[in-house]
């Protein structure tokens, strides 16, 4: 599976995704690094069908109106140390890619993972 991590999240989690075997690239490995606009990541993601992988609440109101990204993992944690992300995150990097066969949707809180559709 293909992620894309926006700026807003730590390029750690791209490491972290790598490790579990899938493609991954941050918003920084861009032309534009960080300053690549929402519609520039959407096209890509579209494009080259990458699930993006963000904290962003702009992300999903395109995904709710417009069906776009190709898919979205949002990050509902709100504020939290990068470790306390990741302990939250790996565990469930397996879980999100099979989930991701049948769903477009998914988010990730504190306390739960959620597949939305």
């Amino acid at each position: 599976m293909k992620f894309l991590v926006d700026a807003q999240l730590p390029r750690r989690l791209v490491d972290c995704l790598l490790g579990a075997g899938h493609e991954a690239v941050h918003t920084k490995d861009l032309p534009d690094k960080n300053r690549t606009t929402d519609r520039e990541i959407i096209e890509l993601s579209l494009r080259e069908k990458y699930v993006v992988v963000t904290k962003d609440q702009d992300f999903v109101d395109s995904m709710t109106l417009k069906g776009e990204p190709h898919k979205l993992w949002l990050i509902s944690t709100g504020n939290i140390h990068n470790a306390e992300l990741e302990s939250l995150f790996i565990p469930n990097i397996a879980a999100v890619a099979a989930a991701f066969q049948t769903s477009d949707f998914i988010e990730l809180s504190r306390t739960a993972l959620t597949v939305h559709w």
